[in-house]
């Protein structure tokens, strides 16, 4: 049995992730963010007494994270412009031209004569 080539050639490297391990992974990322947060409120109310500046500082985080982490989170499943194609067209076989056959070889030679008298 002969295998038959389709003109149509697909690269698996640019397919997309699954949605089960994409929405996994945007998963993990809020509950890291979230960890993070958690961590900066605990160190504003250790730190409050001790350095204020520093507690000003995670207690902004705390309060700046959950916005990032949902933009994060709810950032997916969007098509990258940098991936390359999933479709590779196949290259054109190479064809005689017959535009690149010049008068003077088609007539019968390249010593110039085309059949005058003179």
């Amino acid at each position: 049995m002969r295998k038959q080539h389709s003109t149509e050639v697909f690269r698996i490297t640019g397919a997309r992730q699954g949605l089960q391990a994409d929405v996994r992974g945007r998963q993990r990322r809020y509950v890291i963010s979230m960890l993070i947060r958690t961590a900066s409120v605990l160190a504003t109310v250790l730190l409050w007494n001790v350095e204020r500046p520093l507690a000003v500082v995670t207690l902004v985080l705390g309060a700046l994270l959950p916005y990032v982490a949902v933009v994060i989170a709810n950032a997916g499943r969007e098509n990258v412009p940098s991936l390359p194609s999933t479709y590779l067209a196949t290259p054109p076989r190479p064809m005689l031209n017959a535009a690149e056959r010049t008068p003077e070889s088609q007539a019968g030679g390249s010593n110039g004569a085309t059949g005058d008298p003179s």
